[in-house]
């Protein structure tokens, strides 16, 4: 009798589940999935979609935004001066990305500003330390990954450093990609006057959806005029290191002027979120000093925005492209849209490139990834597999005009799961920066030839196509 109830109470959660997915609304790929996995793995698979699979836009990230009163007036400005035409980028298109931006990710346009690009960790983690020792007030730090490491030794020296010399140290870390720090190296921060906390923390035995959001930006703002925002975390791989890992090919951002306030204030809504301590004031967004004229935009995104910012984003660059594209993610896990957007560009004779990583790093995001290759390369997108090492650069570059450097992967879990800030610059001369960089890598690479792929065996192309099912998940 107690096996009919226990079935009983079984169906009943399937049916439940089912029913809540149902209305969801997901996309079918998306839905079918997760119906498929209740059906045949009920308890296993209930467990699952507790911790990755229930949607998590809502209510719990409604009093995140808080921004600084002067920030505020700021961004109404800009929304007027854009509306109103008196602000405008080069191109027509780009004016559209603007709005987009603005409307999507409360992201303004700013003008006045001085970028570096840092190549790998050795650039930036010289021009970081210079930065770092030259903080006068305040120096705020959110990472994905800070490691108990010698280059986070050294970060750590620094920063416990500046503390006794009276500047405020603020360090925001995600729970999940900072797990290995022991609680003595955090300790050590707290005992030092740094004010360290975690972005959801793992704590077990609870198992919520906060586990598989994952605060996944690199962010550093010295003094409110200095930022770093980019794909390099704190780790002794991000130097190359790691004997595993080889050579780790990176890019990261120095932004001097106004985007750092948008830095600024996406950090300190990112603190207030995780303390309530709401932190303002002029010394947080002092005025630039800086004069040239090289638009950007800071576009944060994650499950705490209403929209799929970066997602739209790169929907929309790819679309209104008119004659290259050029993109470098360690993972390409893109969504219907983007996968046609990819296509149709390179079947209307756009040069379409994409350069992914040949050495995987994750075996499952890899397969995955590799689901997608014939239906682009029979589009005519030339796809380019990184073979010197790690691939983890983030770069998209549009009719040599555009670029976006970040944090976000071009993937469901970064455009959907992870939070992260990407900067957008309307700049043909960072572009064409950027583009050396690019064709350096590709000399570096292995194409993916169409005919060549095809000859896969048919296992390899069962594991691939198990992998996209489950890339939900990954």
């Amino acid at each position: 009798m107690i096996w009919y109830f226990l079935l009983l109470i079984n169906l009943l959660q399937v049916i439940f589940l089912w029913t809540a997915i149902l209305l969801e609304n997901r996309t079918p790929g998306n839905t079918i999935t997760w119906l498929f996995i209740l059906g045949l793995l009920p308890i296993l698979g209930f467990i699952l979609y507790i911790v990755f699979g229930r949607k998590t836009r809502g209510p719990l990230f409604y009093a995140k935004h808080i921004q600084d009163n002067s920030y505020k007036r700021w961004i109404s400005e800009q929304q007027t001066t854009i509306k109103n035409g008196y602000i405008n980028p080069n191109t027509n298109y780009e004016l559209k990305l603007v709005k987009l931006h603005l409307n999507s990710g409360y992201a303004p346009l700013t003008v006045h500003n001085q970028v570096e690009i840092l190549l790998n960790g050795g650039e930036k983690f010289q021009e970081l330390f210079n930065s770092l020792e030259s903080a006068s007030h305040h120096i705020h730090l959110s990472y994905y990954i800070f490691k108990d490491d010698e280059i986070g030794a050294d970060v750590l020296k620094i920063l416990s450093r500046k503390v006794t010399e009276g500047v405020e140290v603020r360090v925001l870390l995600d729970g999940m990609g900072s797990l290995s720090i022991s609680g003595g190296f955090i300790k050590g921060m707290r005992e030092a006057g740094i004010l360290a906390e975690w972005f959801f923390p793992i704590r077990f035995p609870y198992i919520t959806s906060q586990l598989n959001l994952r605060y996944h930006r690199k962010i550093v703002v010295v003094d409110g005029s200095t930022g770093f925002m980019g794909g390099l975390n704190i780790g002794d791989e991000y130097l190359s290191r790691d004997s595993k890992l080889g050579f780790w090919r990176d890019t990261h951002l120095k932004l001097e002027g106004e985007s750092v306030y948008t830095l600024q204030a996406i950090f300190l809504n990112d603190w207030y979120f995780v303390t309530h301590q709401e932190v303002k004031g002029e010394r947080y967004f002092p005025e630039t000093k800086i004069k040239q004229h090289l638009p950007i935009q800071i576009l944060g995104s994650g499950p705490d925005s209403r929209w799929t910012s970066v997602l739209q984003s790169f929907f929309s660059t790819i679309t209104m492209a008119t004659h290259c594209i050029y993109i470098e993610t360690p993972y390409f896990i893109p969504d219907v849209s983007l996968l046609m957007a990819l296509k149709t560009a390179a079947l209307s004779g756009l040069d379409v490139r994409l350069l992914v990583q040949g050495i995987p790093e994750h075996k499952l995001t890899f397969l995955a990834m590799n689901s997608y290759f014939e239906d682009l390369l029979q589009a005519g997108v030339r796809i380019f597999e990184y073979m010197k090492g790690t691939l983890h650069a983030k770069i998209l570059i549009i009719d040599n005009q555009l670029t976006s450097v970040g944090s976000a992967n071009m993937d469901m879990r970064s455009f959907l799961l992870d939070f992260e800030v990407s900067a957008f610059i309307y700049d043909s001369t960072i572009a064409g920066s950027l583009l050396k960089n690019f064709e350096i890598d590709l000399k570096v690479s292995r194409e993916v030839i169409l005919e060549e792929f095809q000859k896969r065996s048919v296992i390899e192309r069962f594991k691939e196509s198990s992998a996209r099912v489950f890339s939900p998940l990954l």
